[in-house]
């Protein structure tokens, strides 16, 4: 064993000692699957009580610098740590958007003055993040962007409407992308990225009822709100540029994200497990050979995917296509993990049909919860159709 291999698993060991310590029993209500579902202050007060704890012990963007509330480690720490995270089952990192994109956008784009004033706020969980990009008329064309952002001295005067904001009734800045140029002759170039602060008159955020029957969403509304000139990320026109650079972390195309755990962990094992107290006509479900042959299929395709993530990280591996295989692991991932919930749900026969609230349904209609609750993985960040046509046109060379 080298020492780095050795560090690490005596770290790995250390992590593991804590996290049997500190991860918190589950408190007496219900905890979000993902960041996308905290819709209650107690989800919200928990959460942020175990980001800091976690960041307290030095767990959380350990690869980002010292001076602004990192360890200044290798990723490859940070990595057993999230790992560790999920086999404690241990609550999530609720401030993705902070830790999973403006704070990769800030290290490698901001200014010494931006990553002073965010980052170390974002690690703690004191500053909650979140994204200002689809619009309802719009979606994911980003280029229609139609928000307005009109300069008047020393501040934008801000008109418009966002849509799918996570957590935009919480947070205290968004990453928005709004329009400053409506004579561009190309669109992209009338885009302007801001961190726009959220607590401030004209800005109202509306949370939106999901069909788990959970908050997460928003609809937030700019009517007249004014932000500091100094807000603006780069200059004027270049908004393009930095909402790409952002979504690359968005999609997992690039790294330096703080953590990875923002989401429960549900792998194929637990499906399989859960199951296997099932029947169908009196026999084991899993004697059934057409249940055996979807199982096998989700399986194979999990290791795939599992293979598919150590292949991205050996440049001579992914020579032919060298952006293919960053571009598709958040397309392929999120609808096998549609499929596999889907798969969850649908073997338990007439029991499938029950939910949250019924005292009858299976684990409480856990997988009922994670296969409607995985939609908004299969939207946010682009939707399938959208990462499809990405994938056709810049790594297979497809016409439009």
């Amino acid at each position: 064993m080298s020492e780095s291999k050795a560090a690490l698993k005596e770290f790995q060991t250390e992590v593991r000692a804590w996290m049997k310590e500190n991860v918190p029993a589950p408190p007496p209500f219900l905890l979000p699957l993902s960041f996308l579902e905290v819709g209650t202050e107690q989800q919200l007060d928990f959460l942020r009580e175990w980001q800091h704890r976690v960041w307290s012990a030095g767990y959380l963007g350990m690869h980002w610098p010292k001076e602004y509330g990192g360890q200044g480690a290798d990723p490859a720490y940070q990595g057993v740590v999230d790992r560790e995270l999920g086999a404690a089952n241990a609550p999530i990192m609720f401030n993705t958007i902070g830790l999973g994109w403006v704070g990769p956008l800030l290290l490698e784009m901001g200014t010494e003055d931006e990553k002073a004033k965010y980052l170390k706020a974002i690690l703690s969980g004191e500053e909650i993040w979140c994204q200002g990009f689809s619009e309802p008329d719009h979606g994911s064309d980003l280029g229609a962007v139609q928000t307005r952002a009109v300069r008047d001295g020393d501040e934008y005067v801000i008109n418009g409407s966002k849509i799918w904001t996570t957590m935009g009734n919480y947070a205290d800045h968004m990453i928005l992308l709004a329009r400053t140029d409506p004579t561009a002759e190309r669109k992209y170039d009338g885009l302007s990225f801001f961190l726009s602060p959220m607590k401030i008159p004209g800005v109202d955020a509306v949370p939106i009822r999901k069909v788990t029957g959970e908050y997460g969403f928003n609809q937030v509304f700019f009517t007249d709100a004014r932000i500091p000139a100094s807000t603006l990320m780069l200059e004027e026109g270049k908004g393009w540029q930095v909402a790409m650079k952002t979504l690359e972390y968005e999609r997992g195309v690039q790294a330096g994200q703080g953590t990875s755990h923002w989401a429960v962990s549900i792998q194929i094992d637990d499906l399989i497990d859960d199951l296997r107290g099932f029947e169908r006509d009196g026999e084991p479900l899993f004697q059934d050979p057409s249940v055996r042959d979807q199982a096998v299929t989700l399986i194979m395709e999990a290791k795939a995917l599992a293979l598919s993530q150590r292949r991205m990280r050996l440049s001579g591996l992914t020579s032919d296509f060298p952006m293919g295989l960053p571009l598709s692991s958040k397309y392929r991932g999120t609808e096998w993990a549609r499929r596999m919930k889907l798969f969850g749900t649908a073997m338990q026969g007439a029991s499938s049909s029950l939910y949250m609230g019924d005292g009858d349904a299976y684990r409480g209609g856990f997988w009922q919860r994670a296969y409607f609750s995985n939609f908004g993985m299969t939207i946010g960040g682009g939707t399938t159709q959208v990462q499809a046509n990405i994938i056709a046109e810049h790594v297979l060379g497809l016409p439009k």
